[in-house]
């Protein structure tokens, strides 16, 4: 890592322990239906109204009902089937994941092309912890899906600051300095969301392959995830199974994500989320 990189985390860094970063605010129409969940009397009728005003998460939350991530059967065009169909716990879940789609963007055009990558990766990893979360735990599938698209979140506030100080850096030095920032500014961000705590703990944990906890979370759904869109082409570019104690509590063998079906469910449950 060079002088500038290690001056610019370190700049960073300052601004976190001075509480002087400025962290990214969740999207208005995920604020508006998160409150709208908070009331006891809220009908699927009332969301829809919430969200009806934003033409563009209307089609997308309609599509994401009938997609492979619902598992529905019979097609619907309507946003409060669509919301009936989910539970109104999973549609807020899925609005929230919809509208993260346009923080990840910037004007500069190597920021702007790393924001998509991560975004790109982060969906992926969103569609391979869903379908595992479903097919191998008792956890919820919608808070498996917002903790792989929330992983790499703290990514955000490290590339915007990066944008506004025009700072000249290879591809490889962004990568470097996000890898480094991320995990500590994504469990700030996700506090200052108000998220759970087992999905704050996410951004932090994920990276730690040989954490030791009693049973299966939704960090060892995302550290199973996040390795398989690394390496589920080539395993043995990854670590050694063994190393990695998510894999146990899970009670998956690698081999198993590779079977046709399961990679096909992942990668149309990715696909929805993208779309």
């Amino acid at each position: 890592m060079d002088a500038l990189q290690s001056a610019i985390i370190e700049e960073i860094e300052q601004l976190i322990e001075q509480d002087r970063l400025v962290l990214p605010t969740l999207p208005e129409v995920a604020l508006r239906a998160r409150d709208a969940a908070l009331d006891p009397d809220i009908s699927a009728r009332g969301l829809a109204e919430v969200v009806s005003n934003d033409p563009a998460m209307t089609a997308r939350l309609i599509r994401v009902a009938n997609s492979p991530l619902v598992r529905a059967q019979r097609q619907i065009d309507d946003l409060s089937q669509a919301i009936s169909r989910m539970g109104m716990s999973m549609a807020c879940n899925i609005i929230s994941a919809l509208a993260m789609r346009q923080m990840f963007q910037a004007s500069h055009p190597r920021v702007d092309a790393l924001m998509r990558e991560i975004w790109a990766r982060s969906t992926e990893v969103a569609g391979i912890a869903t379908v595992l979360c479903r097919h191998y735990t008792a956890l919820k599938p919608d808070q498996a899906m917002l903790a792989g698209l929330l992983y790499q979140v703290g990514a955000l506030p490290v590339l915007s600051y990066i944008e506004e100080h025009d700072s000249l850096l290879s591809s490889d030095a962004l990568d470097d300095i996000v890898t480094t920032l991320h995990p500590r500014l994504g469990a700030l961000i996700l506090t200052h969301w108000e998220f759970p705590k087992e999905l704050i703990e996410v951004p932090l944990a994920y990276g730690q392959l040989q954490r030791q906890v009693p049973v299966a979370d939704y960090v060892d759904l995302v550290t199973i995830a996040h390795l398989e869109s690394l390496y589920g082409s080539h395993p043995e570019d990854g670590p050694a199974v063994a190393t990695v104690s998510a894999y146990a509590r899970i009670g998956l063998q690698p081999s198993a994500t590779g079977e046709d079906g399961l990679r096909q469910e992942m990668k149309s449950t990715a696909q929805a989320l993208q779309s």
